[in-house]
């Protein structure tokens, strides 16, 4: 429903904010559930191919631990930003165990309410606010990356810059071309204050090899940049020789870096918010900075579950047996997708699919419109992510089996073959 927003009130508040629109995906959830009785009617109950958010049952283990929590009294009371010991402690021995990486769950370890929470309170400690776009601070991003990114620049009064990701570039673009590119436009070097890098990626699946993470290491080091691994996605991947990295695992990391971490993707937490950053104390540091004056921290019950998960058997057991889920997933829908005209490899690591559109459709939105309104599949339009990318569509491979098979034929039946 449209809101009339009064003007006085509008004025009070800061430009950046009022100039954002609403999160794509919230948009294109309004807009699924206002056409759903109608889909519904005709034999098209919309199945959301949008938000990343697997949709399987949480572990068997994390619930049971969590039912025994909260008959502990002294777990209600207020935790800290910085997050129980027993959670630090936990993510350092997970970090050991996955990436062979030391920390110090006193100083270089820090909880957060899901890694999208960590990202813009890292943006908010980074950049000076300014309307002044020739004098805004300036991060890095990468070009498809995740949707956010952007609009947590812009809302702190800062810009990003996009770091094109492509086949040609093999999605590892040379740092040092993309800085001769960046000041030849006529920007100024030193308002650089950070590298976003995101691999596994949102939204193209991609990966990259610990000699690009050096690369990326070395380019920050050289130019005095903070590094933000946004590594949500690590524990999605179906090939041990693709298998992800930290970039902690690279010399000379932690001068530079910090690294974000969410449970959401790889143990299905979306709903409990849980997270956490790893790396240089500095870094850290203005990190709680900020989050001291908001937060107070993730319910202990919920820290003393999640650290219990982190480091069990059936904690990894659980990532093991969704990945060959969702490998199965992806499989079986690329096939399906391909029978009809399409042109795809499922990836190596995410639920994500990077679908180029047919030539008949004007654009990413004309594809997408089209789609949910004939044969009530949710996807969402690649300019969401990129605003040169008008011929893909990203796909989250997250629905029941039985559904995606659904969606192949609906697409056959309703022409939307390639």
């Amino acid at each position: 429903m449209a809101v009339n927003l009064d003007n006085n009130l509008m004025n009070k508040f800061n430009n950046q904010i009022k100039n954002m629109e609403n999160y794509i995906m919230f948009i294109i959830k309004a807009r699924q559930i206002a056409l759903t009785d109608e889909l519904t009617k005709k034999g098209r109950k919309p199945i959301a191919l949008s938000m990343g958010a697997p949709v399987e049952r949480v572990s068997d283990y994390v619930i049971q631990k969590t039912k025994e929590y909260l008959d502990v009294d002294s777990l209600h009371t207020y935790s800290t930003p910085k997050g129980e010991m027993k959670f630090l402690e936990a993510v350092r021995d997970r970090m050991q165990v996955r990436f062979g990486v030391d920390f110090d769950p006193k100083t270089e370890i820090f909880s957060l309410i899901g890694s999208k929470e960590g990202l813009s309170n890292m943006v908010k400690a980074l950049v000076n606010p300014t309307d002044d776009i020739k004098n805004q601070d300036v991060i890095l991003i990468p070009s498809p990356g995740y949707a956010s990114y952007s609009q947590m620049i812009k809302a702190q009064g800062a810009r990003g810059y996009g770091i094109e990701l492509s086949k040609e570039n093999n999605f590892m673009p040379d740092l040092n071309i993309v800085l001769d590119k960046y000041t030849k436009e006529g920007n100024d070097p030193n308002k650089i204050k950070a590298l976003i890098i995101n691999y596994p990626n949102n939204p193209l699946g991609c990966t990259c090899d610990l000699k690009y993470l050096q690369h990326c290491v070395d380019f920050c080091k050289k130019h005095n940049i903070i590094l933000i691994s946004d590594n949500a996605y690590c524990e999605m991947y179906y090939d041990e020789d693709f298998k992800p990295h930290s970039v902690f695992e690279c010399d000379g990391a932690k001068d530079i870096a910090v690294e974000l971490y969410s449970l959401s993707k790889s143990y299905a937490m979306t709903g409990w918010r849980v997270g956490y950053a790893v790396g240089n104390s500095t870094i850290i540091t203005m990190l709680s900075r900020v989050k001291g004056t908001i937060d107070t921290g993730i319910f202990k019950v919920l820290q003393y579950a999640s650290a219990d998960l982190m480091t069990s058997s059936e904690g990894q057991k659980y990532i093991d047996e969704q990945n060959i889920k969702f490998k199965n997933k992806l499989e079986r829908f690329v096939k399906g997708l391909n029978s009809l005209g399409y042109k795809i490899d499922a990836p190596k690591a995410t639920f994500y699919l990077w679908l180029e559109i047919p030539e008949r459709f004007k654009d990413c939105v004309e594809f997408a419109d089209n789609l949910l309104e004939t044969s009530g599949v949710v996807v969402v339009p690649g300019t969401a992510f990129d605003p040169n990318a008008k011929r893909y569509v990203r796909i989250s491979v997250v629905a029941k089996d039985d559904d995606l098979d659904e969606i192949i034929r609906r697409m056959k039946e309703d022409g939307f073959q390639y």
